[in-house]
């Protein structure tokens, strides 16, 4: 079965699910802020199989928010790093991470805590407080 394609709508949400391809490639986006940079890595940690990964990283790399870099050792060997445009992704993927926070685990049972390293406070929530 072909999945719905949302490339054609006018809508940035619309736009934006097209450029992941689907949940698996914000999982990828996620790991790759955690640091993950080759395949297998990817794999062991999304517990994501091959050929859906391999499509996913694919995808990811289509659209520019991720780029395949040789990784330079041990012969052809290639990791994944975020571009620009996928490090742009960090505002989306906290606040998708606060939504969950609060209204899927409930405060004070989240899976995470950002804190911050000089101070080992927590990361004050992301807020928008005007159209500036």
């Amino acid at each position: 079965m072909e999945r719905t394609r949302f490339d054609r709508m006018n809508c940035g949400i619309a736009r934006a699910v097209e450029a992941f391809g689907d949940a698996w490639g914000l999982l990828v986006v996620r790991e790759a802020f955690f640091g993950v940079r080759r395949f297998a890595d990817f794999q062991s940690n999304l517990g994501i199989p091959r050929n859906t990964l391999s499509r996913r990283l694919s995808h990811l790399v289509e659209q520019g928010v991720v780029e395949r870099v040789d990784a330079g050792t041990h012969g052809t060997r290639f990791e994944y790093r975020l571009t620009a445009r996928g490090e742009a992704l960090l505002p989306v993927l906290t606040a998708l991470r606060e939504w969950a926070d609060e209204h899927v685990f409930g405060r004070g049972r989240e899976p995470l805590r950002f804190e911050e390293r000089a101070t080992g406070r927590r990361v004050p929530r992301l807020v928008v407080r005007s159209a500036d």
